[in-house]
């Protein structure tokens, strides 16, 4: 596999002709997803080569027919050809199906493969991969590209290899009929050659154009026909304005579809034309040639008929090498994708835990949320018909910026923002530790790290005296559970989304969770009950509703270690306080880490750590820190102090 920049040297740029140039490189590793399916491929070159064979066969009898069945009075040869001409068609037909076959079994088993590798490769980044990915870039190399290669493989390869088998038939036989005819025939050439490769180029920069404001109109309802995207319209009353934003990308693409519809199709009459005038051309010599008797009426028609056949495979196969290599660029983007290294890896000697005490310990953590290196996709040119068009850059500008420690395109600038900087602590097994901090002090980077979602810049995070980094990613998800501020949902029923923690629990015990956190009673009032669909993200839901799912799917987990984010602040009071009452219970027991927003978890917290700027400026009991009198105490005054309400319970 390779891996970052390298993936450039697949394809060069051809900056004069306006195109990629495949290289042996990209090929070979095409190669490698076609090569399963090799025996396909090599039946389907056999039913090419059929078809072009048996098409090759109608004029010869067209020729005999009119040569000799009809001034002959040949009733039963005449019966014969007759029969020949009615069979060839169905022959045709049933190698066709046989080839169509074969083509379908390689295109979709290579989308299959290519969907199944990106989609395996992309589950195995880190959330920094993702933070710097737009989703519609990533959606469009599992959809877009993904079809993109497989239309490679078994539409223009096909049609190319298919072309040149015919093209070559054909010559041959026109050659032994009339070898003057056919060099006439071929003198046509360059007025195909130059008008396909001029319009072709016209047309090529129009579809790269219509993919650009298709991608445009796309991304305007992806902005704003998503439920975060229309509440946000309703709220601020831009329905008009967003018709209008709408209506102007529709119009584009409306404007430019009309305009490659009409040009394309000047460009077949024209072409259309050239062969007219290339058939005429060959009638008149041939029917001098018939006058002279140096040649039969027949074999004319032949003539004629292999010439159209001639011409086919002619204008398919002037544009063939821009045509593949423009549909190449779709692997290049899937191989773009697959050769992103994985910045959480696990070792291949990696521990399984099978039990965990719950120890956490950071020694000398230092973290920041920008790379050495790009993590996310880089955006590339997108040539042809199935892809889109953003730029391809990779020239001496972006060298220079990358020398230079700029960023570039999607590169990472050199310069780094520490969110942690040389943090320590550590967390007993049991303990319930309440992070606490102003905006940005680096709580939900210290979250991030413990379930190893990040790896630390400098420093290691230690689980039961273990490198999380020498334990296997599958000890760390099965010991730790997080509930983040954002609870996220699956657009499924409430089962679904609480047996995602635990697949194989019982229907016990996922009541059992429910009860625990205070969701149960209100899941049985609902019609469907367990079986309800929470709609997208979970919004049919509200926002305490889906927390206290999300805490239900936590305790259903049963990890030895919890981390959460206690976003109470936004509830209501009744919803505070059954989600309070539910994270009393989830955490009895477990070594838990609280990024505290309420007093009574930060007076119930065995220790308190105090972040600010990314360092752990303090950290201790309740009444440790505020005889301190420092950012604690200062945070105590205008944050945690206690409410009226809370100073009677």
């Amino acid at each position: 596999m390779f891996h970052g920049a390298g993936w450039f040297a697949y394809l060069r740029y051809d900056e004069k002709q306006d195109r990629p140039i495949i290289t042996r490189q990209l090929l070979r590793r095409v190669w490698a997803f076609a090569q399963p399916y090799r025996w396909r491929v090599a039946g389907l070159l056999v039913t090419i080569t059929l078809i072009s064979g048996v098409s090759l066969i109608s004029p010869l009898l067209f020729r005999d027919l009119i040569d000799n069945a009809i001034p002959n009075q040949d009733f039963r040869r005449l019966n014969w050809l007759a029969i020949g001409l009615v069979g060839i068609p169905i022959l045709n037909g049933a190698i066709g199906v046989w080839q169509r076959h074969l083509n379908a079994q390689i295109g979709e088993g290579i989308i299959y493969d290519l969907r199944r590798s990106l989609y395996q490769h992309m589950q195995r980044m880190s959330l920094r991969f993702f933070t710097q990915t737009r989703t519609g870039e990533l959606m469009s190399r599992l959809n877009n590209d993904v079809v993109g290669a497989q239309r490679a493989v078994s539409e223009t390869l096909v049609s190319i290899v298919s072309n040149f088998v015919s093209l070559l038939a054909t010559l041959a036989i026109m050659l032994t009929l009339e070898w003057r005819l056919t060099l006439l025939g071929l003198a046509i050439l360059p007025l195909f050659v130059l008008p396909a490769r001029r319009i072709g180029r016209i047309l090529r920069d129009i579809r790269r154009r219509s993919m650009e404001l298709n991608a445009e109109m796309n991304a305007t309802m992806n902005e704003t026909l998503n439920v975060s995207g229309a509440l946000l319209v309703k709220l601020f009353g831009r329905e008009a304005r967003e018709l209008e934003r709408f209506s102007r990308d529709a119009r584009q693409v409306r404007d430019i579809g009309i305009r490659s519809a009409v040009i394309g199709r000047w460009f077949f009459v024209m072409l259309s034309i050239i062969s007219a005038v290339g058939t005429a051309v060959v009638y008149w010599v041939g029917g001098l040639l018939v006058l002279r008797g140096e040649f039969t009426i027949g074999t004319i028609v032949a003539f004629g008929s292999y010439l159209t056949q001639l011409y086919g495979p002619l204008m398919a196969l002037t544009n063939a090498p821009v045509d593949f290599a423009q549909s190449m660029v779709s692997f290049e983007r899937v191989f773009e994708a697959l050769d992103i290294p994985i910045e959480i890896a696990e070792k291949p000697n990696a521990i399984e835990l099978t039990e965990v005490k719950g120890r956490i310990r950071f020694e000398n953590v230092s973290f920041s949320y920008v790379a050495g290196e790009k993590i996310g996709l880089r955006e590339v040119e997108r040539f042809g018909w199935h892809s889109g068009s953003i730029k391809l850059k990779r020239g001496k500008q972006q060298q220079e910026d990358e020398e230079n420690g700029r960023s570039s395109d999607n590169l990472i600038p050199v310069s780094r923002r520490w969110a942690l900087q040389n943090v320590s602590f550590t967390i007993e097994p049991g303990q319930l530790v309440a992070l606490v901090g102003p905006s940005g002090a680096g709580k939900t980077s210290i979250t991030y790290l413990i379930p190893r979602l990040y790896d630390p810049t400098e420093g290691r995070v230690l689980l039961d005296d273990y490198d999380i980094r020498d334990l296997r990613l599958s000890t760390l998800s099965r010991h730790i559970g997080m509930v983040t501020q954002e609870t996220y949902l699956f657009y499924d029923t409430i089962r679904a989304n609480l047996m995602y923690a635990n697949p194989d629990a019982t229907e016990a015990d996922m009541i059992a969770a429910a009860k625990a956190a205070n969701i149960h009673d209100f899941i049985m009032r609902l019609p469907d009950g367990y079986d309800t669909v929470v709609g997208e993200r979970g919004y049919r839901l509200s926002g305490g509703e889906r927390q206290r799912v999300a805490i239900a799917r936590v305790i259903l987990k049963n990890p030895k270690i919890l981390v959460l984010d206690e976003a109470t602040s936004h509830l209501d009071s009744l919803s505070e306080a059954l989600i309070q009452e539910a994270l009393k219970r989830v955490m009895a027991g477990r070594t838990s880490l609280v990024i505290a927003h309420r007093l009574s978890t930060i007076l119930a917290a065995d220790k308190i750590l105090v972040m600010n700027e990314g360092q752990l400026v303090e950290q201790g009991t309740h009444e440790e820190l505020l005889a301190l009198g420092g950012l604690y105490a200062n945070l105590y005054e205008t944050q945690f102090q206690p409410t009226e309400k809370e100073k009677i319970e």
